[in-house]
């Protein structure tokens, strides 16, 4: 869905931190501020931000927390049915009859809107509490690698060996490690492949901070590869610097820099032999709307493409959107017209819950970095009511106006086309990957479950709240999508678009460097030759 230039910058900005508060494997941060200052470890200094909130003060944060879901997310019962989103905050309610922490406070909403089960839903505390715990001399020092369901040691130096199986850190074992830390990774519906890879790969930065607390020093039992006796060792915390100093210098960056958005371009073609090409999409950012000067630029990108695999009669086209978290239509759809003979939508059906964004003494605006003034919050309605036009029976639905069909185009690409997938797609993404799944002529689907749905999500306008004892945020996006989907029978309902073929890097892959994916799908190219 197309947005106005200035909250198309506000939306790439809930990209980059709207799914992730911590990148292991992205070492800028965009939302979370990874700051230059370097201060001892403080408990008094760094917890004086994280206040203590009356049981009064969080029953009335949490009550309205309710209510503005109830009126604003269509999405609320979409997994999960009423009876059971009731007993969740009857559970929460119980559990603030004392005061509390603000981060204790935080954790239960987030639980709240992790249930949800919507890949766009985000709630983060109050900003004072983020700053201060990036000038912390308390963090994790090294880059962990979740593979093969463990957690793994994804560094090379003298203090625990490079592949080594952490087993628990702090007395906390592995397991309940991971479990702790799904809450911080929302995804549609009942998929967790996105929770189980994030919460190592992407949790040991500052979330680790927001889910225990400030720590001088590590304890790490671990078992060295090869060896079936456990070790033991003590880390020393570090600074934010040195954290992300050990996170370029990780063992496994020459793979993961392959697909990460902000080290690549955003969109890129290689040929790699005569026979086989591939188009690479890290993330669907590449203009802001239809009108947008480099729109046209990146169509004609497109357009020429597919031209060239025309003219060079390549059989084998691989399009890589692995670690792709979305972006905005109708950039997702331009390649997908070449790859089907069918026609087909950015959807079947959408609409909101509100004829006006409701709450508005507590709507911040449509991302969290900057609160939005009178107008803008004005803009913002009225943009969102061009679209949805139609207000009966709880549902304002979409202007038919506003969902384009989109049509075969040529040179059709008749050859076999290859989608690579990881867990970490997502919104526009994997809207693509569910469209090619769909529709696509000659068409295999190889790596992971995306985090984003097959059959729909939640989804193109984002609203954020402000709750105003705590000064917590949560973030949702405001219409109930159903994508222009059929029914398959390896697609279950409430998941990501799953590939027909299960590819993950092994512990082997690992330790060798090795893109396993792209190794099976070059691979599989190779076995139709023969």
């Amino acid at each position: 869905m197309k947005l106005p230039f200035i909250l198309f910058l506000l939306f790439i900005a809930n990209i980059l931190n709207g799914q992730k508060i911590d990148c292991n494997a992205c070492p800028s941060q965009n939302k979370l501020s990874e700051s230059q200052g370097q201060v001892s470890v403080k408990p008094n200094q760094a917890n004086s931000f994280d206040r203590m909130l009356s049981s009064t003060e969080m029953k009335k944060d949490l009550k309205l927390f309710h209510k503005i879901r109830i009126s604003a997310n269509s999405g609320i019962y979409r997994y999960v049915s009423k009876k059971e989103i009731d007993r969740q905050y009857k559970s929460a309610f119980a559990k603030i009859k004392k005061p509390a922490t603000t981060l204790s406070f935080y954790k239960i909403l987030l639980q709240l809107s992790d249930i949800e089960g919507s890949n766009h839903n985000y709630t983060e505390p109050p900003k004072e509490i983020l700053d201060s715990l990036n000038f912390q001399k308390a963090f994790f020092p090294y880059p962990l690698k979740y593979i093969e369901g463990k957690i793994i040691f994804n560094s090379v130096n003298k203090e625990i060996p490079l592949g080594s199986r952490i087993l628990r850190i702090n007395g906390v074992n592995d397991t309940a490690l991971m479990q702790s830390f799904y809450k911080y990774m929302p995804s549609d519906g009942y998929n967790i492949s996105y929770k189980q890879s994030g919460s190592v790969n992407n949790s040991f930065g500052i979330r680790y901070l927001l889910e225990y607390g400030l720590k001088d020093s590590f304890v790490i039992t671990y078992m060295a590869p090869g060896l079936s006796s456990q070790q033991s060792v003590i880390l020393k915390s570090v600074f934010l610097q040195e954290r992300l100093k050990n996170l370029q210098e990780r063992h496994s960056a020459k793979v993961d820099s392959v697909i990460d958005n902000r080290v690549q371009e955003k969109y890129s073609f290689q040929l790699l032999t005569p026979e086989t090409a591939k188009l690479n999409f890290r993330i669907f950012t590449m203009a802001a709307s239809t009108k947008d000067p480099a729109f046209k630029v990146y169509c004609d990108f497109i357009d020429s493409i597919f031209s060239v695999l025309n003219e060079k009669g390549i059989k084998n086209l691989i399009i890589d959107i692995r670690g792709n978290p979305g972006g905005l239509d109708p950039t997702y759809e331009q390649p997908m017209m070449y790859l089907t003979d069918s026609s087909f939508k950015e959807n079947t059906l959408a609409y909101t819950i509100f004829d006006n964004i409701p709450h508005q003494e507590y709507f911040w605006g449509p991302a969290t970095e900057y609160k939005a003034d009178a107008k803008a919050k004005l803009e913002y309605e009225n943009l969102i009511n061009s679209y949805f036009t139609k207000f009966e029976k709880g549902r304002n639905l979409q202007n038919p106006l506003k969902n384009l069909s989109y049509n075969p185009k040529k040179p059709a690409f008749t050859g076999n086309a290859y989608l690579l997938i990881d867990e970490n797609v997502g919104s526009a993404a994997s809207h693509l990957a569910s469209l090619f799944k769909a529709y696509a002529r000659n068409g295999k689907i190889i790596g992971e479950e995306t985090s984003g749905g097959y059959y729909g999500h939640n989804g193109h306008f984002p609203v954020v709240y402000e709750l105003p004892n705590s000064k917590i945020k949560t973030k949702f996006s405001v219409v109930y999508v159903v994508q222009d989907a059929p029914l398959k029978p390896d697609q279950p309902l409430g998941r990501g678009v799953i590939p027909d073929y299960k590819v993950t890097n092994s512990f082997d892959d690992f330790m060798n460097n090795i893109d396993a994916q792209m190794e099976f799908v070059l691979k599989l190219i190779n076995l139709k030759k023969h």
